[in-house]
């Protein structure tokens, strides 16, 4: 079974057609014997008047049987013998405890998440599951957990996906993991992502020295490379200029004092010939 409209009217009208009933009752009681009968039957009628909020629903049960959802806010009438339970449809917000997960290189990792949602289905919501907003909780750290293991925390090459540098990727798979695990509860989710990823604390100093070194390495390559380019170019405008003739001995001189400029840390302290070149 699936939501279905409940019965309901508009509530004024309700309320308005029970005052017009007591009173012709109380002006019929003189000849009218019936005219307690009416009236308790239209006081018993105001027990059918209910409030709907905005965004708020009301699931009406009969006798343990599912009858309808009211959505419509406003005053509301209905018959008097459902039961009316209040469901909210509402945007909510939950975040996860942080976890200590293995994420698909093996490493442990921290990792929690903000999920946004609301209940779409109030039967599904309402008889599927006890406590819908405890199994959104529940189901979203097990999507969590298993989502964070498929991936891994940094890339190794650049063609792989990872936690810390591929979030909006991540936070759809996310979004798709936990909604998966809540079709049968009723509950659409708009949204899914990280709020904390880390190291585990017994390897964080490990990994810091670890990106660290990647990011030492890429800054020296990229600096090899500029410098390579750069005694390219002083080579190649010399001889096109012909400012001066340097045989394989001279050149490999140079491109070695080049590059020590180029690529040292420090400033390099040069060295005046004041002689002949040769």
């Amino acid at each position: 079974m699936k939501e279905k409209d409940g019965f309901s009217l508009n509530g004024y009208i309700a309320v308005l057609s029970i005052v017009i009933i007591s009173i012709f009752a109380l002006a019929s009681a003189v000849n009218n014997p019936a005219w307690l009968l009416l009236l308790g039957i239209d006081a018993a009628c105001l027990l059918g008047l209910f409030m709907v909020q905005p965004n708020q629903g009301r699931v009406l049960m009969l006798f343990g049987s599912y009858v309808g959802t009211v959505k419509a806010p406003g005053l509301r009438w209905t018959i008097p013998f459902f039961i009316r339970k209040n469901i909210s449809l509402r945007l909510r917000n939950f975040e996860s405890s942080r976890i200590k997960v293995n994420d698909a290189h093996g490493n442990p990792i921290e990792i929690a998440t903000v999920v946004v949602w609301s209940v779409k289905d109030t039967y599904d919501a309402t008889f599927e599951v006890d406590d819908y907003a405890m199994f959104v909780n529940i189901q979203s750290e097990a999507a969590l957990r298993n989502m964070s293991s498929r991936y891994p925390y940094d890339q190794q090459d650049s063609n792989e996906t990872a936690l810390r540098s591929d979030p909006e990727i991540v936070s759809e798979a996310l979004k798709v993991e936990i909604q998966d695990r809540l079709n049968k509860a009723g509950v659409k989710i708009h949204e899914a992502r990280i709020s904390h990823l880390a190291y585990a604390p017994e390897i964080a100093s490990a990994m810091l020295q670890r990106q660290q070194a990647s990011a030492i390495i890429a800054a020296r390559q990229k600096i090899v490379d500029g410098a390579v380019g750069m005694v390219d170019m002083a080579l190649t405008q010399l001889s096109q200029r012909e400012i001066v003739e340097l045989d394989e001995e001279r050149k490999a001189a140079m491109v070695s004092n080049l590059l020590v400029v180029l690529c040292s840390e420090r400033n390099t302290q040069p060295v005046v010939n004041a002689g002949s070149l040769y």
